[in-house]
C-alpha cells in the first residue's frame, strides 16, 4: 500500500492513479494526511477493499510531505560505519539520537533556500510509526511501523558544529531541511524491508550510495531503543541515518549551492527532488564564550 499527500489531501495510490480517501470512504477517514496514522488498523483494512478502477490520474509535482505534521521527529547520527569513518569518529555503542523540528519538513519536489554556503546533503530511510510503541522489543518492532519513505537530513554544518556543544537540532532544522516523500510505502510492499539500496546525486552526479542492511542499528533496534525511553506515537517519524559520501567529509569539502538539484532515492520507495536557491541574510552564530 502507498499513501500520499496530494494538494494537502490524503490519497491512496494504486498503480499510476490516486483515490481521494475522504471522498471514497464517505467521510469515514478525514482528508488530513497526518490524521490517518492515529487510525491505522482501520484504515489498512478499509484500503484493502478499495476498487482499483476508481483511481484517477494525478500530477506528481502536486505531492506534499506524506507526514506533514508529526508529533515527534527523531534522527540518528553515525548509523553507518562508513559514515562514522569518514567523519573521523568511532562507531557508537548506542544510537546517537537528536531531533529535527517540524517546521523543517517539506515535500518531495521542493525548493529550499540556502542560509549559508555550508549546507550538506544526507540521504536517509525514514520510518513512519503506525501504532503506539512503548518499551517494544525489536522482535515486534515492525508491527508498529506504518511504512517507509525517503528523506534528506539537510545539514548546515557551521551551525551544527558551533562550540562548545554541537547544536545538531538547530543546524538541521532550517526551513525545508527535512524534505520527505514522495509517499509512504507499507513494509509488506517491499521484497526485503531490511535491505534497501539508497543514494543521492547532485546535478546528476552520484554522491552517496549504500544499503540499509548496513545500518549499525536497524529499524527494529531503533524502535526498541527509542521506545525504551519514551512513547512513540502514530505519525512520528525516524530519520535512520546516512551512509558515507557527505560533502563535509570530502577533501576539499563540498557543499550545496544555488541552482543545485539534489535527487534522492530508496529502492522500492521512488525518489525525491530538491532544488536550492540563495536565501536571505542569516544571523551567524557567535562562537566566543560569554561570561555568566
Amino acid at each position: 500500500m502507498r499513501i500520499a499527500n496530494l494538494d494537502q489531501r490524503l490519497v491512496l495510490l494504486i498503480g499510476d492513479g490516486a483515490v481521494d480517501v475522504a471522498i471514497a470512504s464517505s467521510g469515514r477517514f478525514t482528508s488530513d494526511p497526518q490524521a490517518v496514522y492515529a487510525d491505522w488498523d482501520a484504515f489498512t483494512a478499509w484500503a484493502a477493499t478499495v476498487d482499483a478502477t476508481t483511481a484517477q490520474a494525478y500530477d506528481p509535482t502536486r505531492l506534499g510531505a506524506p507526514t506533514p505534521a508529526p508529533g515527534q521527529i527523531f534522527a540518528v547520527g553515525l548509523n553507518y560505519a562508513d559514515h562514522a569513518g569518514e567523519s573521523g569518529l568511532a562507531v557508537p555503542a548506542e544510537p546517537a539520537v537528536f531531533t529535527k523540528f517540524v517546521s523543517s519538513i517539506t515535500g518531495p519536489d521542493a525548493t529550499v533556500e540556502l542560509p549559508t554556503a555550508t549546507v550538506d546533503w544526507e540521504v536517509e530511510l525514514v520510518v513512519v510509526i503506525g501504532r503506539p510503541a512503548y518499551r517494544v522489543g525489536a522482535a515486534r518492532a515492525w508491527e508498529h511501523v506504518a511504512g517507509l519513505t525517503i528523506g534528506q537530513d539537510l545539514s548546515e554544518r557551521t551551525r551544527q558544529l558551533v562550540p562548545p556543544a554541537p547544536q545538531f537540532s538547530l543546524g538541521k532544522s532550517f526551513p525545508g531541511f527535512s524534505p520527505i516523500g514522495p509517499w509512504v510505502v507499507s513494509p509488506d510492499e517491499l521484497v526485503d524491508r531490511d535491505d534497501l539500496e539508497l543514494g543521492c546525486a547532485v546535478n546528476g552526479e552520484q554522491v552517496q550510495k549504500g544499503r540499509t542492511a548496513d545500518l549499525l542499528f536497524s529499524v527494529p533496534v531503533l524502535v526498541e531503543r527509542l521506545s525504551a525511553v519514551l512513547p512513540l506515537s502514530p505519525g512520528d517519524i525516524i530519520f535512520t541515518g546516512t551512509p558515507s559520501g557527505v560533502g563535509h567529509a570530502r577533501s576539499p569539502q563540498r557543499y550545496l549551492a544555488a541552482g543545485d538539484v539534489l535527487t534522492s532515492w530508496v529502492q522500492g520507495l521512488g525518489e525525491i527532488r530538491t532544488t536550492f536557491v540563495d536565501g536571505p541574510p542569516y544571523l551567524a552564530p557567535t562562537t566566543t564564550t560569554r561570561e555568566h
